[in-house]
């Protein structure tokens, strides 16, 4: 086994830097560089100290450990749920107060966590172009740091010093975690409904999207009716979110998504892609075999050409779509100003993109 300390070096060459997560964020706001609604130019600052939060961690040994740690923080991608976290606290003229910090923080620890645990649960090896964690440490290694940044995570919430927020977090937590479960105990025919699709996916991602937005919402004084709002928003801008990125993993390629193509079916998870298509194809022999996790190398690959050409990806598409259209419905009364314009353009983002 490699050490630790080349581990930090691998995934530090291997994710992108401080400077590609900014793009990330300036794509995120669907504006040209001299929009008036740009994510990047309302929240730099707070982004700013949202990073520098992240990276001050406690004095961890060895100092192998620490560098490890700080190259899984630094691989954090678009920070889209910070992102939202800040917005939202700028659309309620909050967005001047340390709390936020704290919680776009603890937000994107607690994400960072799960990407821990999911990637062991998984087995999977390599995570945006790097090796994972699992891929190189013992599942006891794996299964305690990715411990340590979920508390890393709790720390972060409970500085907003708000009961309430950290109640949200706490059921976030929960939530993900028996999400999790739940997956592992279902059987494979259950899997293909899309009830069990949407529960799945709303425990994995957007109980996240939820916890930012509503705790952006307590920390800004905003009412009842402001708050079924924003819950309604971050709901569904996380189911579309991950629909988007079920439907990326079939059309995608591997050097942009950084997984082999149709990885997800491959480990006989099935997502909306593959429920479309088991719709309009109940009778192909293929399918039984890829529910179970079954199948031989070569039958995956034609299941997931099979995926690819037969329409599922659009009808996938068409609903992620309905459901964004949901997302901005429900900003609908929120003050018309920057914030809500890039809140807005942030869902048709989501939508949109290619990774």
């Amino acid at each position: 086994m490699d050490t630790l300390s080349g581990l930090a070096r691998e995934v530090t060459a291997g994710q992108s830097n401080r400077m590609e997560s900014t793009h990330g964020m300036e794509a995120a706001s669907g504006s040209t560089r001299n929009g008036p609604h740009r994510a990047i130019d309302l929240i730099q600052p707070q982004m700013a100290q949202v990073e520098a939060t992240l990276l001050n961690l406690p004095d961890l040994q060895p100092v192998e450990l620490r560098q490890a740690v700080e190259a899984i923080v630094k691989s954090g991608g678009k920070r889209i749920r910070p992102t939202v976290t800040l917005l939202v606290a700028g659309l309620l003229n909050n967005l001047h107060n340390e709390r936020i910090i704290h919680l776009a923080s603890a937000v994107e620890m607690l994400h960072t966590a799960t990407l821990v645990h999911d990637d062991l649960i998984d087995g999977s090896l390599m995570r945006r172009g790097a090796s994972t964690l699992n891929a190189r440490w013992t599942p006891a290694a794996t299964v305690l740091t990715g411990d340590y940044l979920f508390a890393t995570a709790a720390s972060l919430a409970a500085q907003t010093n708000s009961v309430r927020v950290m109640s949200i977090f706490a059921e976030t937590l929960s939530v993900i975690v028996a999400g999790e479960l739940q997956q592992q105990f279902t059987d494979w025919a259950k899997r293909s409904t899309r009830d069990d699709y949407y529960r799945r996916i709303y425990a994995k991602t957007a109980s996240m999207f939820v916890l930012a937005t509503t705790a952006a919402g307590v920390l800004s004084n905003a009412d009842e009716a402001q708050m079924a709002a924003l819950l309604d928003y971050g709901r569904d801008l996380g189911m579309a979110f991950q629909i988007m990125d079920d439907i990326l993993d079939f059309t995608g390629e591997q050097a942009a998504v950084g997984k082999p193509v149709g990885s997800d079916l491959r480990r006989g998870l099935i997502t909306l892609p593959t429920i479309c298509y088991i719709e309009s194809h109940e009778r192909d022999a293929q399918i039984e075999c890829a529910l179970r996790g079954e199948c031989d190398p070569q039958t995956y690959d034609a299941l997931v050409q099979h995926i690819r050409t037969s329409g599922a990806v659009e009808t996938a598409l068409a609903e992620a779509q309905k459901i964004a259209a949901s997302a901005k419905r429900a900003l609908a009364d929120f003050p018309d100003n920057a914030y809500r314009a890039t809140l807005v353009e942030l869902v048709d983002y989501t939508v949109q993109r290619n990774k």
